[in-house]
């Protein structure tokens, strides 16, 4: 059973003859015939959730690499997995994105008349910068993959004691020591318990004075209230949020208005074929479920990711 067009699942289902894929609403009846061991949605709380997954669900899959909007306390005995990791490209060239429009002054450098003067402008540069991320999953790392090709120092904290995946990233023992080295900060770690308001005014009142930092994560790492504090007292140049709270942020929000934030609509993961890498995860545990081998990307409902 999936929550997504037919038509976009079309290809999969003719590769997967063994498969029956029946498409059931978000909301309102079930058609009474509808069951499935399998459920592919996306994590978000539909009235009818309880009853569609007491319709023979064992497995469920999240087409995206956060979980936090599903509720868990319906999941049960259910194993779920997610696309964890799928969307790293375009998120990853996004935030070297802004970065680059941030060091080189993007879009206002650019000119529709003559200038006062040629051939200056204070523009900044990457090479050199240290890079600060929080998290160290699939996206941070192709984050740091790129940023390692602009000469940049980075420098990762997260939860376990696991090591960089690649040399050239240095290790943060704790948040503050990161905060206070990073000239541009890309939050990138789960939305869970542990996690929420990760950046408020205390972990800000640490930040290198000038910092630039980028949320592809969840709005609610970040303290809002916190961060327009820090924002107008000059502790962070600019906030890049690609994700805010609330989404959508409703007209007339301060974040829209405030001239060190920029504010796109949750885009960061587009790309050419952006849904069939979505996709990619899924399709490979469907084809391991068919041959009895384990799930990969399982997500642990104790730890939220």
């Amino acid at each position: 059973m999936h929550h997504l067009d037919d038509a976009r699942l079309a290809s999969m289902a003719a590769r997967c003859p063994d498969v029956e894929f029946v498409r059931v609403p978000r909301e309102g009846e079930i058609p009474q015939g509808a069951s499935g061991e399998v459920l592919l949605t996306i994590p978000r709380d539909y009235p009818n959730l309880a009853e569609l997954l007491d319709r023979g669900v064992e497995w469920v899959h999240i087409t995206s690499t956060g979980v936090d909007g599903f509720p868990f306390e319906l999941l049960g005995h259910r194993v779920m997995t997610c696309s964890r990791g799928s969307s790293a490209i375009a998120i990853s060239e996004w935030c070297l994105a802004m970065m680059l429009a941030f060091e080189k002054d993007l879009p206002d450098v650019w000119r529709s008349e003559p200038p006062e003067r040629w051939f200056t402008a204070p523009l900044g540069a990457l090479y050199g910068k240290t890079l600060g991320l929080i998290g160290l999953g699939g996206i941070a790392t192709a984050v740091a993959r790129r940023a390692l090709a602009f000469d940049m120092n980075v420098v990762a904290v997260r939860r376990t004691a696991a090591p960089p995946p690649f040399e050239g990233i240095e290790r943060a023992e704790i948040l503050s020591e990161l905060l206070s080295r990073s000239d541009h900060l890309v939050v990138a770690a789960p939305a869970t318990p542990a996690t929420h308001h990760l950046l408020d005014a205390v972990t800000l009142a640490t930040a290198k004075p000038g910092i630039h930092i980028i949320n592809i994560a969840r709005g609610d790492l970040i303290d809002q209230g916190a961060l327009r504090t820090a924002l107008d007292n000059g502790t962070v140049a600019r906030a890049s949020l690609d994700t805010m709270t609330p989404e959508p942020l409703p007209a007339g929000h301060w974040l829209y208005a405030h001239p060190k934030v920029r504010i796109s609509a949750h885009v960061s993961w587009s790309m050419p074929d952006s849904f069939d890498l979505l996709m990619a995860p899924f399709t490979e545990n469907l084809q391991r479920r068919l041959d009895g081998l384990p799930l990969q990307g399982v997500v642990d409902p104790a730890e939220g990711y």
